[in-house]
């Protein structure tokens, strides 16, 4: 039998050996698409574009769309507007769009055909776009479910598509595409200060759109999601949050939406970071475990060398949400996110949800604390798992009160 422990860590990435993930199995063929869809339809695209990872360097793309044209597409995937929304209506949008698939190699797209710019200018435009889809058959009506990305609906291999009406590309888009030589990274971030929410530039990453032209590669979409979250986040603290002043007080945040229950630290510190995830019994990855589980990744000053391989995408996300929020305030914080994930948590909806949790938490009104202890000690009363459990398993913490005996020391010296 499985771990669950591994299960957290795994969260599909099939370490345990499998061809395939038991738990997102299960979902899989639980929750059928009852719509049904014929090989050849006039639709419509948020736009949105799905890129595989199971083959790669060989992927699947899939552009993903309505069978039928629909007004406000575009909040069908669009995870920036979903905060606060059930999770079964969110299912019932993803539900809504098909993935018609074509395989490709990643270094097509430093050369792309006229089949994949048409999925690339899909990918582009900042609004919906319709779209005439043939299909080799029907698609399987069933939905798929990842730890990265949002809800898949039904799939079926891709014959033809033809976009119906022009794609709406954004002049910056456009230039950074087309005239420029940049690299992906910068490129990002040019984007990101112009206001491109993530979920718009994880899309552009994946169709293989940014970067030096003939080094340019089709991206799975949750290699994307990360890379977005983590480059955008790393570059935010190195050139801003590490030149601020610090906080003066602790500062503690609390979010709550689909049994994710977020409780955001900020201490005044020079720049750290930690996310802390308790997994409770019935959750996603633990749907057979008697017990919970803490995983946790955190970074000192210094920053991170290697991916965060236990908390993963959740981390990167949560991390850019924290440094938005310093970068507003024009201040430097170390930062402990305590994320408790609930039975009611039961299929997965994507990293965007920590991303949002985090960002919605820390528009709130804080409470304040003048000691670590204090704020652990209120803590203690709100978290399901005793606080003393989080205490051991975090790094943070644990440097935190090395960091108080060496300013003791140094004023008694």
């Amino acid at each position: 039998m499985i771990s669950s422990r591994l299960c957290v860590r795994c969260k599909g990435k099939l370490l345990c050996g499998l061809s395939y993930c038991p738990i997102l199995r299960k979902y899989e063929t639980q929750l059928k698409v009852a719509k049904n869809v014929e090989e050849e339809f006039a639709g419509t695209s948020p736009p949105s574009v799905f890129v595989s990872w199971h083959s790669y360097p060989k992927v699947t793309v899939s552009p993903l769309s309505a069978a039928e044209r629909i007004r406000n597409a575009a909040l069908l995937d669009f995870p920036e507007r979903w905060y606060g929304l059930p999770e079964q209506k969110i299912i019932e949008f993803r539900s809504l769009l098909l993935m018609s698939g074509k395989s490709f190699k990643a270094s097509d797209a430093s050369k792309p055909s006229y089949e994949l710019v048409d999925i690339q200018e899909l990918a582009m435009s900042f609004d919906q776009v319709d779209v005439d889809i043939e299909l080799f058959k029907k698609p399987k009506a069933k939905l798929s479910f990842s730890a990265f990305a949002g809800p898949l609906g039904p799939k079926a291999p891709l014959k033809r598509l033809e976009l119906e009406s022009n794609p709406k590309i954004p002049r910056k888009v456009d230039y950074l595409v087309s005239d420029v030589d940049v690299k992906a990274n910068a490129a990002l971030l040019e984007l990101y200060n112009a206001n491109f929410p993530v979920s718009f530039l994880h899309k552009l990453l994946s169709a293989g759109l940014l970067g030096v032209e003939k080094n340019r590669k089709l991206v799975p979409t949750r290699w994307a999601i990360t890379a977005v979250d983590a480059n955008i986040s790393k570059e935010l603290i190195d050139e801003k949050v590490k030149s601020y002043e610090t906080i003066d007080k602790y500062e503690l945040y609390h979010s709550n939406y689909l049994d994710n229950d977020f409780w955001v630290l900020l201490i005044p510190s020079s720049w750290a970071f930690e996310q802390l995830e308790c997994w409770l019994p019935g959750s996603t990855w633990m749907s057979n475990a008697k017990e919970y589980h803490i995983i946790q990744d955190h970074e000192l000053y210094e920053g991170r060398k290697e991916y965060a391989s236990n908390v993963e995408g959740a981390y990167y996300a949560a991390r850019l949400a924290v440094a938005e929020h310093l970068i507003e305030r024009r201040r430097q914080a170390a930062c402990i996110v305590f994320r408790e994930i609930g039975a009611k948590y039961s299929v997965p909806l994507g990293v965007w949800q920590i991303r949002e949790n985090v960002r919605h938490a820390l528009k709130s009104r804080p409470l304040i604390f003048e000691t670590l202890e204090a704020a652990l000690k209120f803590l203690e009363g709100k978290l399901a798992v005793p606080i003393k459990q989080y205490i051991k398993e975090s790094k943070v913490i644990d440097w935190l009160k090395h960091q108080k005996k060496l300013w003791d020391f140094s004023q008694s010296a």
